[in-house]
Protein backbone atom coordinates (compact mmCIF):
# COMPACT_ATOMS: atom_id res chain seq x y z
CA UNK A 1 0.00 0.00 0.00
CA UNK A 2 1.40 3.40 -0.95
CA UNK A 3 1.95 6.14 1.64
CA UNK A 4 -0.89 8.33 0.39
CA UNK A 5 -3.43 5.54 0.82
CA UNK A 6 -2.10 4.74 4.31
CA UNK A 7 -2.40 8.40 5.25
CA UNK A 8 -6.01 8.54 4.05
CA UNK A 9 -6.98 5.48 6.12
CA UNK A 10 -5.05 6.24 9.31
CA UNK A 11 -5.80 9.96 9.46
CA UNK A 12 -9.50 9.20 9.02
CA UNK A 13 -9.32 6.51 11.72
CA UNK A 14 -7.85 9.04 14.18
CA UNK A 15 -10.74 11.50 13.90
CA UNK A 16 -12.72 9.78 16.65
CA UNK A 17 -10.19 10.78 19.32
CA UNK A 18 -11.17 14.21 20.66
CA UNK A 19 -8.42 14.49 23.29
CA UNK A 20 -6.10 16.42 21.03
CA UNK A 21 -4.96 19.88 22.08
CA UNK A 22 -1.64 21.68 21.89
CA UNK A 23 -1.50 23.89 24.96
CA UNK A 24 0.35 23.97 28.22
CA UNK A 25 4.02 23.55 27.36
CA UNK A 26 7.05 25.70 26.63
CA UNK A 27 9.64 23.07 27.37
CA UNK A 28 11.29 22.79 23.99
CA UNK A 29 11.65 26.36 22.81
CA UNK A 30 13.99 26.26 19.82
CA UNK A 31 15.59 29.63 20.49
CA UNK A 32 19.33 29.53 20.84
CA UNK A 33 19.79 26.53 18.56
CA UNK A 34 20.68 26.73 14.89
CA UNK A 35 19.77 23.11 14.20
CA UNK A 36 16.60 22.70 16.25
CA UNK A 37 13.39 22.24 14.30
CA UNK A 38 10.08 23.70 15.47
CA UNK A 39 8.75 25.12 18.69
CA UNK A 40 5.93 24.05 20.99
CA UNK A 41 5.22 27.57 22.25
CA UNK A 42 3.03 30.32 20.87
CA UNK A 43 0.35 30.23 18.20
CA UNK A 44 0.54 29.35 14.53
CA UNK A 45 -0.76 25.78 14.65
CA UNK A 46 -2.83 24.95 11.60
CA UNK A 47 -6.24 23.57 12.55
CA UNK A 48 -8.73 21.48 10.66
CA UNK A 49 -12.36 20.94 11.56
CA UNK A 50 -14.42 17.80 11.52
CA UNK A 51 -17.90 17.96 9.93
CA UNK A 52 -19.51 18.16 13.40
CA UNK A 53 -17.37 21.20 14.32
CA UNK A 54 -14.79 19.43 16.47
CA UNK A 55 -11.40 21.13 16.25
CA UNK A 56 -8.60 18.81 15.18
CA UNK A 57 -5.08 20.11 15.78
CA UNK A 58 -1.68 18.87 14.69
CA UNK A 59 -0.90 15.98 12.36
CA UNK A 60 -3.28 13.44 13.86
CA UNK A 61 -2.57 9.81 13.00
CA UNK A 62 -2.87 6.25 14.11
CA UNK A 63 0.27 4.16 13.76
CA UNK A 64 -2.11 1.38 12.75
CA UNK A 65 -5.84 0.77 12.86
CA UNK A 66 -5.39 -2.97 13.31
CA UNK A 67 -6.22 -4.01 16.86
CA UNK A 68 -6.37 -7.20 18.90
CA UNK A 69 -9.06 -5.68 21.16
CA UNK A 70 -12.75 -5.93 20.32
CA UNK A 71 -14.31 -2.80 21.90
CA UNK A 72 -17.84 -2.74 20.51
CA UNK A 73 -18.01 1.05 20.08
CA UNK A 74 -14.73 1.26 18.12
CA UNK A 75 -14.57 1.29 14.32
CA UNK A 76 -11.10 -0.31 14.53
CA UNK A 77 -12.14 -3.24 16.71
CA UNK A 78 -10.87 -6.71 15.88
CA UNK A 79 -14.20 -7.88 14.41
CA UNK A 80 -14.70 -4.81 12.19
CA UNK A 81 -14.35 -5.16 8.42
CA UNK A 82 -12.81 -1.69 7.99
CA UNK A 83 -9.76 -1.43 5.65
CA UNK A 84 -6.52 -1.84 7.61
CA UNK A 85 -3.21 -0.05 7.24
CA UNK A 86 -0.01 0.33 9.21
CA UNK A 87 2.75 2.93 9.21
CA UNK A 88 6.36 2.18 10.02
CA UNK A 89 8.01 4.57 12.50
CA UNK A 90 10.17 5.93 9.63
CA UNK A 91 7.06 6.81 7.62
CA UNK A 92 5.46 8.74 10.48
CA UNK A 93 8.70 10.62 11.12
CA UNK A 94 9.00 11.53 7.45
CA UNK A 95 5.37 12.67 7.24
CA UNK A 96 5.70 14.80 10.37
CA UNK A 97 8.82 16.56 9.14
CA UNK A 98 7.46 17.05 5.62
CA UNK A 99 4.18 18.49 6.87
CA UNK A 100 6.00 20.73 9.33
CA UNK A 101 8.40 22.10 6.72
CA UNK A 102 5.42 22.97 4.52
CA UNK A 103 3.90 24.89 7.46
CA UNK A 104 0.86 22.61 7.59
CA UNK A 105 1.35 21.56 11.22
CA UNK A 106 3.20 22.42 14.38
CA UNK A 107 3.42 18.97 15.90
CA UNK A 108 2.16 15.42 16.07
CA UNK A 109 -0.67 13.56 17.78
CA UNK A 110 0.01 9.83 17.58
CA UNK A 111 -2.16 6.96 18.73
CA UNK A 112 -2.44 3.33 17.66
CA UNK A 113 -4.48 0.19 17.69
CA UNK A 114 -3.01 -2.63 19.75
CA UNK A 115 -0.92 -5.00 17.65
CA UNK A 116 0.75 -8.15 18.97
CA UNK A 117 0.61 -6.87 22.59
CA UNK A 118 0.49 -3.51 24.45
CA UNK A 119 4.25 -3.36 25.11
CA UNK A 120 5.16 -3.96 21.47
CA UNK A 121 2.72 -1.24 20.36
CA UNK A 122 4.07 1.25 22.90
CA UNK A 123 7.62 0.55 21.75
CA UNK A 124 6.65 1.46 18.19
CA UNK A 125 4.88 4.66 19.27
CA UNK A 126 7.83 5.71 21.43
CA UNK A 127 10.27 4.98 18.61
CA UNK A 128 8.56 7.65 16.48
CA UNK A 129 8.91 10.26 19.23
CA UNK A 130 12.49 9.22 20.00
CA UNK A 131 13.60 9.60 16.38
CA UNK A 132 11.94 12.99 16.06
CA UNK A 133 13.56 14.29 19.24
CA UNK A 134 17.00 12.70 19.06
CA UNK A 135 17.69 12.16 15.36
CA UNK A 136 16.02 15.31 14.01
CA UNK A 137 16.10 17.60 17.08
CA UNK A 138 12.37 18.22 16.67
CA UNK A 139 11.17 20.82 19.19
CA UNK A 140 7.53 20.85 18.11
CA UNK A 141 4.61 19.55 20.11
CA UNK A 142 4.17 15.80 20.52
CA UNK A 143 1.12 14.20 22.09
CA UNK A 144 1.32 10.42 22.55
CA UNK A 145 -1.66 8.24 23.35
CA UNK A 146 -0.43 5.61 25.79
CA UNK A 147 -1.80 2.18 26.63
CA UNK A 148 -2.65 1.43 30.29
CA UNK A 149 -1.82 -2.27 29.84
CA UNK A 150 1.76 -1.38 28.79
CA UNK A 151 4.54 -1.54 31.35
CA UNK A 152 5.09 1.52 33.54
CA UNK A 153 8.68 1.77 32.27
CA UNK A 154 7.45 2.28 28.70
CA UNK A 155 4.86 4.85 29.80
CA UNK A 156 7.62 6.75 31.63
CA UNK A 157 9.78 6.65 28.51
CA UNK A 158 6.90 8.09 26.48
CA UNK A 159 6.67 10.98 28.93
CA UNK A 160 10.33 11.86 28.40
CA UNK A 161 9.76 12.51 24.69
CA UNK A 162 6.15 13.78 24.64
CA UNK A 163 4.76 17.12 25.75
CA UNK A 164 1.46 15.54 26.69
CA UNK A 165 0.49 11.93 27.20
CA UNK A 166 -3.00 10.59 27.58
CA UNK A 167 -4.85 7.40 28.35
CA UNK A 168 -8.47 7.16 27.23
CA UNK A 169 -10.72 5.97 30.02
CA UNK A 170 -13.44 5.49 27.34
CA UNK A 171 -16.41 4.77 29.64
CA UNK A 172 -16.96 6.11 33.18
CA UNK A 173 -17.90 2.83 34.89
CA UNK A 174 -16.35 -0.62 35.13
CA UNK A 175 -19.77 -2.09 34.37
CA UNK A 176 -19.83 -0.30 31.04
CA UNK A 177 -16.31 -1.45 30.18
CA UNK A 178 -17.13 -5.07 31.01
CA UNK A 179 -20.06 -4.95 28.60
CA UNK A 180 -18.55 -2.96 25.71
CA UNK A 181 -14.75 -3.25 26.10
CA UNK A 182 -13.99 -6.48 28.00
CA UNK A 183 -10.21 -6.24 27.45
CA UNK A 184 -10.10 -2.91 29.28
CA UNK A 185 -10.10 -2.44 33.03
CA UNK A 186 -10.88 0.77 34.92
CA UNK A 187 -8.67 0.08 38.00
CA UNK A 188 -5.72 -0.69 35.72
CA UNK A 189 -6.27 2.55 33.82
CA UNK A 190 -6.44 4.51 37.07
CA UNK A 191 -3.22 2.86 38.28
CA UNK A 192 -1.48 3.95 35.08
CA UNK A 193 -2.79 7.51 35.49
CA UNK A 194 -1.59 7.51 39.09
CA UNK A 195 1.89 6.44 37.99
CA UNK A 196 1.98 9.25 35.42
CA UNK A 197 0.91 11.81 38.00
CA UNK A 198 3.63 10.67 40.42
CA UNK A 199 6.27 10.87 37.68
CA UNK A 200 5.12 14.37 36.63
CA UNK A 201 5.28 15.57 40.24
CA UNK A 202 8.71 14.00 40.75
CA UNK A 203 10.08 15.58 37.57
CA UNK A 204 8.74 18.97 38.62
CA UNK A 205 10.47 18.70 42.01
CA UNK A 206 13.72 17.59 40.36
CA UNK A 207 13.68 20.60 38.04
CA UNK A 208 13.33 22.93 41.01
CA UNK A 209 16.65 21.58 42.27
CA UNK A 210 18.37 21.13 38.91
CA UNK A 211 17.07 23.25 36.05
CA UNK A 212 18.75 21.09 33.42
CA UNK A 213 16.91 17.94 34.41
CA UNK A 214 14.67 16.76 31.54
CA UNK A 215 10.97 17.53 31.83
CA UNK A 216 8.38 14.79 31.94
CA UNK A 217 5.16 15.40 29.97
CA UNK A 218 5.19 19.14 30.81
CA UNK A 219 1.70 19.62 29.35
CA UNK A 220 0.33 16.94 31.69
CA UNK A 221 -2.10 14.18 30.86
CA UNK A 222 -5.61 14.09 29.48
CA UNK A 223 -8.31 11.54 28.73
CA UNK A 224 -11.50 11.02 26.79
CA UNK A 225 -14.91 9.60 27.68
CA UNK A 226 -17.48 8.46 25.16
CA UNK A 227 -20.95 9.87 25.77
CA UNK A 228 -24.05 7.88 24.90
CA UNK A 229 -22.55 4.49 24.00
CA UNK A 230 -23.58 2.87 27.29
CA UNK A 231 -26.19 3.64 29.89
CA UNK A 232 -23.98 5.95 31.97
CA UNK A 233 -25.72 9.13 33.08
CA UNK A 234 -24.25 12.63 33.16
CA UNK A 235 -24.06 12.16 36.93
CA UNK A 236 -21.74 9.16 36.42
CA UNK A 237 -19.63 11.01 33.86
CA UNK A 238 -19.15 14.19 35.90
CA UNK A 239 -18.33 12.28 39.10
CA UNK A 240 -15.68 10.35 37.16
CA UNK A 241 -14.30 13.62 35.76
CA UNK A 242 -14.16 15.13 39.24
CA UNK A 243 -12.24 12.07 40.46
CA UNK A 244 -9.75 12.39 37.61
CA UNK A 245 -9.20 16.11 38.16
CA UNK A 246 -8.84 15.91 41.94
CA UNK A 247 -6.90 12.66 42.33
CA UNK A 248 -4.84 12.49 39.13
CA UNK A 249 -4.55 16.19 38.23
CA UNK A 250 -5.58 15.71 34.64
CA UNK A 251 -5.36 18.81 32.48
CA UNK A 252 -8.47 17.99 30.50
CA UNK A 253 -11.23 15.46 30.25
CA UNK A 254 -12.66 15.39 26.73
CA UNK A 255 -16.19 14.26 25.99
CA UNK A 256 -16.98 12.62 22.66
CA UNK A 257 -20.55 11.90 21.61
CA UNK A 258 -20.91 8.32 20.42
CA UNK A 259 -21.10 7.95 16.64
CA UNK A 260 -22.87 4.88 15.24
CA UNK A 261 -20.45 2.75 13.24
CA UNK A 262 -20.94 0.36 10.32
CA UNK A 263 -21.79 -3.25 11.18
CA UNK A 264 -22.14 -2.32 14.83
CA UNK A 265 -23.12 -4.62 17.66
CA UNK A 266 -26.85 -4.82 18.52
CA UNK A 267 -25.84 -3.89 22.08
CA UNK A 268 -25.02 -0.34 20.91
CA UNK A 269 -27.56 2.48 20.46
CA UNK A 270 -28.97 2.83 16.97
CA UNK A 271 -28.66 6.62 17.01
CA UNK A 272 -26.06 9.03 18.30
CA UNK A 273 -26.98 11.13 21.35
CA UNK A 274 -27.77 14.78 20.62
CA UNK A 275 -24.57 16.80 20.30
CA UNK A 276 -26.02 19.30 22.74
CA UNK A 277 -25.49 16.68 25.49
CA UNK A 278 -21.75 16.70 24.79
CA UNK A 279 -21.87 20.50 24.80
CA UNK A 280 -23.62 20.62 28.20
CA UNK A 281 -20.99 18.28 29.66
CA UNK A 282 -18.23 20.62 28.50
CA UNK A 283 -20.06 23.55 30.11
CA UNK A 284 -20.47 21.61 33.37
CA UNK A 285 -16.79 20.63 33.21
CA UNK A 286 -15.91 24.33 32.91
CA UNK A 287 -17.97 25.10 36.01
CA UNK A 288 -16.08 22.45 37.97
CA UNK A 289 -12.66 23.67 36.87
CA UNK A 290 -12.99 27.47 36.84
CA UNK A 291 -16.18 28.59 38.57
CA UNK A 292 -15.93 26.83 41.93
CA UNK A 293 -18.97 24.57 41.56
CA UNK A 294 -19.18 21.12 43.11
CA UNK A 295 -20.58 18.13 41.24
CA UNK A 296 -23.50 17.87 43.66
CA UNK A 297 -24.53 21.44 42.84
CA UNK A 298 -24.61 20.82 39.10
CA UNK A 299 -26.30 17.42 39.08
CA UNK A 300 -27.69 14.88 41.55
CA UNK A 301 -28.93 11.30 41.52
CA UNK A 302 -32.62 12.22 41.50
CA UNK A 303 -32.12 13.96 38.13
CA UNK A 304 -29.00 12.24 36.78
CA UNK A 305 -28.84 14.01 33.40
CA UNK A 306 -28.18 17.65 32.60
CA UNK A 307 -30.93 19.92 31.32
CA UNK A 308 -30.44 19.99 27.54
CA UNK A 309 -32.53 23.16 27.13
CA UNK A 310 -30.43 25.41 29.40
CA UNK A 311 -26.75 25.62 30.23
CA UNK A 312 -25.91 24.18 33.67
CA UNK A 313 -25.02 27.52 35.23
CA UNK A 314 -28.35 29.08 34.27
CA UNK A 315 -30.13 25.92 35.34
CA UNK A 316 -28.49 26.15 38.80
CA UNK A 317 -29.48 29.80 39.13
CA UNK A 318 -33.12 29.02 38.34
CA UNK A 319 -33.11 26.25 40.96
CA UNK A 320 -31.61 28.57 43.60
CA UNK A 321 -33.42 31.84 43.10
CA UNK A 322 -33.06 32.65 46.79
CA UNK A 323 -29.46 33.75 46.08
CA UNK A 324 -30.55 36.39 43.55
CA UNK A 325 -30.46 39.21 42.65
CA UNK A 326 -26.79 39.82 43.44
CA UNK A 327 -25.40 43.31 44.03
CA UNK A 328 -22.41 43.53 41.67
CA UNK A 329 -20.95 46.42 43.69
CA UNK A 330 -20.74 44.41 46.90
CA UNK A 331 -20.82 40.68 46.17
CA UNK A 332 -17.65 38.61 46.60
CA UNK A 333 -15.94 37.03 43.60
CA UNK A 334 -17.43 33.60 44.32
CA UNK A 335 -20.99 34.95 44.04
CA UNK A 336 -20.28 37.05 40.97
CA UNK A 337 -19.13 33.88 39.21
CA UNK A 338 -22.60 32.38 39.87
CA UNK A 339 -24.44 35.05 37.89
CA UNK A 340 -25.49 33.66 34.48
CA UNK A 341 -23.87 35.48 31.59
CA UNK A 342 -20.85 36.67 33.60
CA UNK A 343 -17.66 34.69 33.06
CA UNK A 344 -14.28 34.58 34.74
CA UNK A 345 -12.76 37.43 32.73
CA UNK A 346 -15.80 39.63 33.20
CA UNK A 347 -15.67 39.07 36.95
CA UNK A 348 -12.03 40.18 36.98
CA UNK A 349 -13.01 43.34 35.07
CA UNK A 350 -15.90 44.04 37.48
CA UNK A 351 -13.70 43.63 40.56
CA UNK A 352 -11.13 45.97 39.05
CA UNK A 353 -13.66 48.59 37.88
CA UNK A 354 -15.64 48.82 41.11
CA UNK A 355 -12.54 49.92 43.00
CA UNK A 356 -12.88 53.24 41.18
CA UNK A 357 -16.62 53.80 41.58
CA UNK A 358 -20.05 52.23 41.74
CA UNK A 359 -21.06 50.34 38.61
CA UNK A 360 -24.17 51.04 36.56
CA UNK A 361 -25.93 48.61 34.23
CA UNK A 362 -24.41 50.34 31.20
CA UNK A 363 -20.95 49.91 32.69
CA UNK A 364 -21.43 46.13 32.70
CA UNK A 365 -22.25 46.19 29.01
CA UNK A 366 -19.05 48.09 28.31
CA UNK A 367 -17.14 45.46 30.31
CA UNK A 368 -18.35 42.77 27.90
CA UNK A 369 -21.17 41.30 30.02
CA UNK A 370 -24.25 39.80 28.33
CA UNK A 371 -26.94 42.06 29.79
CA UNK A 372 -29.82 40.09 28.29
CA UNK A 373 -28.75 36.98 30.18
CA UNK A 374 -27.58 38.46 33.46
CA UNK A 375 -29.97 41.38 34.06
CA UNK A 376 -32.65 39.32 35.90
CA UNK A 377 -30.02 38.12 38.39
CA UNK A 378 -28.20 41.29 39.46
CA UNK A 379 -28.52 44.72 41.01
CA UNK A 380 -26.48 47.83 40.16
CA UNK A 381 -26.66 51.34 41.56
CA UNK A 382 -29.19 52.33 38.87
CA UNK A 383 -31.00 49.04 38.18
CA UNK A 384 -32.96 46.40 40.02
CA UNK A 385 -35.04 43.64 38.35
CA UNK A 386 -38.75 43.34 39.02
CA UNK A 387 -39.34 40.89 41.92
CA UNK A 388 -41.90 38.97 39.86
CA UNK A 389 -39.24 38.18 37.25
CA UNK A 390 -37.67 35.52 39.49
CA UNK A 391 -40.99 33.80 40.15
CA UNK A 392 -42.69 30.94 38.31
CA UNK A 393 -41.69 29.62 34.88
CA UNK A 394 -41.59 33.01 33.19
CA UNK A 395 -37.82 33.34 33.44
CA UNK A 396 -37.14 29.81 32.22
CA UNK A 397 -39.34 30.35 29.16
CA UNK A 398 -37.44 33.54 28.44
CA UNK A 399 -34.15 31.65 28.08
CA UNK A 400 -35.33 28.57 26.20
CA UNK A 401 -33.35 28.45 22.93
CA UNK A 402 -34.84 27.76 19.50
CA UNK A 403 -34.80 24.08 18.43
CA UNK A 404 -32.03 24.57 15.87
CA UNK A 405 -29.65 25.81 18.57
CA UNK A 406 -30.15 22.59 20.52
CA UNK A 407 -28.60 20.75 17.56
CA UNK A 408 -25.59 23.10 17.75
CA UNK A 409 -25.88 24.33 14.16
CA UNK A 410 -27.46 27.69 15.08
CA UNK A 411 -29.34 27.66 11.81
CA UNK A 412 -26.13 27.74 9.74
CA UNK A 413 -25.60 25.58 6.64
CA UNK A 414 -24.67 22.00 7.49
CA UNK A 415 -21.34 22.24 5.70
CA UNK A 416 -20.15 25.17 7.83
CA UNK A 417 -17.79 23.60 10.43
CA UNK A 418 -17.57 26.82 12.47
CA UNK A 419 -21.26 26.77 13.29
CA UNK A 420 -20.88 24.25 16.10
CA UNK A 421 -17.62 25.87 17.25
CA UNK A 422 -19.46 29.11 17.94
CA UNK A 423 -21.70 27.32 20.41
CA UNK A 424 -18.64 26.19 22.43
CA UNK A 425 -17.08 29.63 22.85
CA UNK A 426 -17.89 32.55 25.12
CA UNK A 427 -18.55 32.85 28.80
CA UNK A 428 -21.32 31.10 30.69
Amino acid sequence: MDLKRKLAILADAAKYDASCASSGTKRRDSSGSDKALGSSGGAGICHSYAPDGRCISLLKLLLTNACIYDCLYCINRRSSDTPRARFTPDEVVRLTLDFYKRNYIEGLFLSSGIVRNPDHTMEQVIEVARRLREDHDFRGYIHLKTIPEASQELIEEAGRYADRISINIELPTQKGLEKFAPEKNLPRTRDAMGGIRERIDAARDERKQHRRRPAFAPAGQSTQMIVGADGASDHDILHRSHDLYSNYRLRRVYYSAFSPIPSSSPALPLKAPPLVREHRLYQADWLLRFYGYKVGEIIHREQPNLDLDLDPKLSWALRHREHFPVDVNRAPREMLLRIPGIGVRSVMRILSARRHGRLRLGDLGRLGVSLKKCSPFLVTCDYSPQPSLLEGDRLRLRFLPPPEQLELDLGAPAHDPLAAISARTGEI
